[in-house]
């Protein structure tokens, strides 16, 4: 969906709405279909025009050609091509002082409505900061802002060539790597987590990479007690990070870490 001038077609009111919002600077027009009227359409236009950018209204077979047969729900707009945030600055704005901060890490997601709702979660419980790798996973594309409901206008996301000297280079900084494993013998609900962590979720298919897990301080299942031994990995990220929130926001469980000193983060005399 990207034109001549390397611009994108953003569809859907919240995805939209939220553009609007979060950088209306980089909202080149937007496109309305004519007849359409309803309470939100006209709140956008207005909000649209407020910010002097340009408002056209057109018949809704166009919108159908620009959105590429997705349901658009009336509204279109052109923008300029995604601004993926850059790793060295993520880093060189990593918080010092004592406090909880996440960072996201998505190895190999390849379904962009997977990848939007995984955002949409992350936006939920108020982290800011995401990578992907740039090769073998699915970029911002206006069917993952669709599907995150705009969330991805809100977040910082960077692309880098090597997820694992990404993972590194946190924990280089007092970052612990926590990854999501269908395997893993230790629950999620059954660790208390340190405040600064690296989230590392995997793929659809094949979840975490050896290279990716071996990187890990330590890995967490869901519990499952049905017969199907695991969940889409939006729904299961979703879960894993609001009881991360929970957490922050309740208190912990049992299990939590020792400290920076040990030797071996991942063995069990890091845990008390």
């Amino acid at each position: 969906m990207e034109s001549k001038e390397k611009s994108l077609f953003l569809f859907g009111i919240n995805s939209v709405r939220e553009k609007l919002r979060a950088s209306p600077a980089q909202v080149l027009e937007v496109l309305m279909a004519t007849g359409r009227r309803g309470i939100s359409l006209r709140a956008l236009d207005a909000e649209a025009r407020r910010r002097g950018i340009a408002v056209r209204y057109l018949e809704a077979g166009r919108l159908d050609s620009l959105a590429e047969g997705a349901k658009h729900q009336g509204i279109v707009a052109r923008v300029e091509m995604y601004p993926y945030h850059d790793f060295s600055a993520l880093l060189r704005g990593l918080p010092r002082s004592a406090g909880h901060h996440w960072v996201l890490l998505l190895d190999g997601l390849n379904d962009p409505r997977n990848f939007g709702a995984v955002l949409r979660a992350a936006e939920g419980v108020g982290i800011e900061d995401v990578v992907i790798p740039t090769d073998r996973s699915v970029g911002v594309t206006p069917t993952v802002a669709k599907a995150s409901a705009g969330a991805v206008h809100h977040l910082r996301i960077c692309r880098v060539a090597n997820l694992r000297r990404a993972i590194l280079a946190l924990k280089e900084r007092g970052y612990w790597a926590v990854g999501l494993d269908a395997h893993a013998k230790d629950g999620v609900f059954d660790r208390a987590y340190p405040e600064k962590l690296a989230v590392v979720l995997g793929s659809e298919g094949l979840g975490i990479r050896p290279l990716i897990r071996q990187e890990c301080d330590f890995l967490v299942s869901l519990p499952m007690r049905g017969k199907v031994d695991s969940l889409n990995v939006a729904v299961a990220g979703g879960i894993f990070l609001y009881e991360l929130l929970r957490q922050k926001e309740q208190g912990s469980p049992r299990r939590e870490p020792v400290g920076k000193n040990c030797v071996d983060k991942a063995s069990e005399k890091c845990f008390k």
